[in-house]
């Protein structure tokens, strides 16, 4: 452009227009400078500002995450506790369970103690209490152990055992001397003598059988055996007044009917 201004004016009049663009230029290139600084602090502004707000969220997402930690640490000892609970509650059930087991042993156990000494009282009583007895048509009182007595007696006569069988309705009569049982044992212990030839033995302990009880069923037989025995004895004399005896007394009786048959094969 100076050479054109040059080359027409052969001169340097386009100076003064010259200073006056570079007046009107500066300005502009003034203001483009003014205007990146402002946007460079802005950006840096813009920038200061977002890492202020990166941090204080980072912050608050600290304090979040230490609260949440300390929320679920909470929540993990409440757990423990929780279960801990539930153990010493199953626990104690568990005790309890036990307890209620032995409770129902114990009562079972109570009950059956209970239910043995009941028995036990009843057969103490049943043992005490006189026991209604029928023997020849008579209805009697006796106590258990004169029954037990009497029974193991006659238990031992019907073995044969005589002398044991002896020996025992002795022993009877001598610790229940008024028994109902008294004529039933003076037969059968004259019976056990007779069986022991003891034929005076025997017929002394008939003999009283027929005082005490005449009108007993076994009065009949007490005096045919009589007979028995003195025919043993060798006294046929005795034994024929038995049988008339006999005869006279109890004639409808079964051993009245022996007698006859007797008296016939004595004649």
């Amino acid at each position: 452009m100076q050479s054109i201004l040059r080359g027409r004016s052969g001169g340097t009049w386009w100076a003064p227009l010259l200073a006056a663009v570079a007046l009107v230029a500066a300005p502009a290139a003034h203001a483009g400078l003014f205007d990146d600084d402002e946007a460079r602090r802005a950006i840096l502004d813009l920038r200061g500002k977002l890492e202020e707000s990166n941090k204080q969220q980072a912050q608050r997402q600290a304090e979040m995450n230490a609260q949440l930690l300390e929320e679920i640490g909470k929540l993990k000892r409440s757990l423990l506790d929780l279960n801990t609970q539930i153990e010493l509650m199953r626990t104690d059930a568990a005790k309890l369970v036990g307890q209620n087991e032995q409770l129902t042993r114990d009562v079972s156990d109570l009950q059956r103690r209970q239910k043995d000494i009941a028995q036990g009282v009843d057969d103490r009583i049943r043992k005490l209490e006189p026991q209604k007895v029928t023997m020849d048509d008579k209805e009697f009182l006796v106590d258990p152990e004169e029954k037990k007595q009497f029974d193991d007696a006659m238990a031992v006569m019907r073995k044969g055992d005589f002398p044991g069988a002896a020996s025992a309705f002795v022993a009877f009569r001598q610790r229940y001397p008024a028994s109902g049982y008294n004529d039933v044992a003076l037969f059968w212990l004259g019976n056990a003598q007779y069986g022991k030839r003891e034929y005076r033995e025997a017929t002394a302990s008939f003999r009283e059988l027929l005082k005490v009880a005449p009108q007993s069923p076994r009065a009949p037989e007490a005096l045919l055996s009589i007979a028995n025995c003195q025919l043993e004895l060798k006294d046929a004399k005795g034994a024929k007044r038995t049988l008339d005896d006999l005869l006279k007394t109890y004639p409808k009786s079964e051993a009245a009917e022996a007698a006859k048959e007797r008296l016939a094969s004595m004649k």
